[in-house]
């Protein structure tokens, strides 16, 4: 079934810098972070990403009421994908479409909420809200897709922890091929920053970041970093098989190469390095090529101090000193951490390489830590390259789940 090409036909997205694939890819050339100062219950003034769209584009007020913000997210990029697609969707069956959406964590926002509303009522459950299970269900970013679009076909999300976002064109990439449908929503979302539970999580680990400036506390590879700064976000692709997307003569981004997903089965959070390592390594083969193939490295590297260097010494196990036209980039800086849609915003920021052969760079490194130091690490400053044919998009997540996409250029 490998045989059958899938290809990208469009993109929707909305990041902390911004609301558009073009926005968006401006920002990250021009070192325009999107990182601010927010109130978080209980925790006070703590730096995070947070999206600026406009939910009204595609939404009611009273759907906004009924909905979450993960269904809100998902709702606007799913509307900009489709419209970047070009695919007339009113002619299409909609029981042959199909929505992944890859998705950190949902319901715990939600049920975090409540109890901090009725709270204020002395915890009396009369005040508790009637939609709250359909709000929570682990479904309902994919679910509340499905029901503004009217898609009759499968429509779910999938867990994935901060692989999610890859996962989500993985497996639409997969039903694809086996023929379960003909066309897709998919990538990743995520409302983190509605919850103070993760905020206290990840401090309660010593991995959330500070900075007297929240546009500098997410700093991969640095070697100041202190950890993640929390963020929303969400990216959405049209996936289709490539000789559908020919035929309607769409415009064509990138074609899905290869990808692996394995686990570390080692620890709750620390990652393996021997075990993304593998992941990379596998996803390399399956897309056929060779580790001196990879043109673009988008790593997944939070700032986390041990994460980082994990990470780097995972590359350096298959890349080593012997790729000089791969160059490594990161996206945090300019986003922070978007969870489930972390993996999805960041490839789609490397994607307009193929076109212009400029590697956006790595922003707040002002002191590389030696061993993040890795040969092709382009930072602080847009690099032109002399060719782009492939991205190599890393993502992994707590529990030992490691993805790696690579995404090719289509030249026959």
């Amino acid at each position: 079934m490998k045989s059958t090409r899938i290809v990208i036909t469009g993109v929707g997205l909305t990041a902390p810098n911004g609301n558009s694939l073009p926005e968006f890819r401006r920002n990250l050339l021009n070192g325009v972070p999107g990182v601010g100062l927010i109130d978080v219950r209980y925790m006070g003034r703590l730096p995070a990403g947070v999206c600026t769209f406009d939910p009204l584009k595609y939404q009611k007020k009273k759907e906004l009421r009924v909905g979450t913000r993960a269904g809100s997210i998902s709702i606007y990029c799913a509307r900009e994908a489709l419209a970047d697609s070009g695919a007339d969707f009113s002619a299409r069956p909609t029981d042959r479409v199909g929505i992944y959406i890859g998705c950190t964590e949902h319901g715990n926002v939600e049920t975090e909420n409540e109890i901090y509303a009725i709270s204020k009522f002395g915890y009396d459950t009369k005040f508790w809200s009637h939609y709250h299970n359909p709000r929570t269900v682990a479904n309902n970013p994919a679910g509340e897709v499905s029901l503004h679009l009217g898609i009759t076909g499968p429509a779910y999300t999938i867990g994935a922890a901060c692989a999610a976002g890859n996962l989500g064109l993985i497996h639409a990439a997969q039903m694809l091929r086996l023929g379960e449908v003909d066309f897709a929503l998919c990538g990743g979302i995520s409302e983190s920053i509605h919850t103070f539970g993760i905020f206290a999580g990840f401090k309660s680990q010593g991995a959330l970041a500070t900075h007297a400036d929240p546009k500098k506390a997410s700093r991969p590879f640095d070697r100041a970093r202190n950890g993640i700064v929390v963020s929303e976000g969400g990216c959405l692709y049209t996936l289709e098989r490539l000789e559908d997307a020919r035929a309607r003569g769409a415009k064509i981004y990138g074609e899905i190469a290869g990808y692996c997903v394995n686990s570390d089965a080692s620890d709750y959070v620390l990652p393996n390095p021997t075990r993304q390592a593998e992941c990379i390594r596998r996803a390399v083969a399956h897309a056929g090529l060779q580790p001196k193939d990879i043109h673009i490295i988008n790593t997944h590297a939070t700032a986390t101090p041990l994460g980082d260097i994990q990470e780097c010494e995972a590359i350096r196990a298959v890349f080593g000193e012997g790729c000089p036209d791969t160059w490594i980039n990161n996206t945090k800086g300019y986003i922070g951490h978007c969870m489930g849609a972390a993996g999805a915003l960041e490839l789609a920021g490397n994607l307009p390489s193929f076109e212009d052969r400029v590697v956006h760079p790595t922003i707040n490194v002002d002191d590389l830590d030696p061993q993040c130091a890795l040969p092709g690490l382009v930072l602080n400053h847009p690099k032109a390259v002399s060719r782009v044919d492939t991205i190599l998009n890393n993502s992994f997540g707590m529990l030992g789940i490691n993805s790696t996409l690579i995404v090719g250029r289509v030249v026959a």
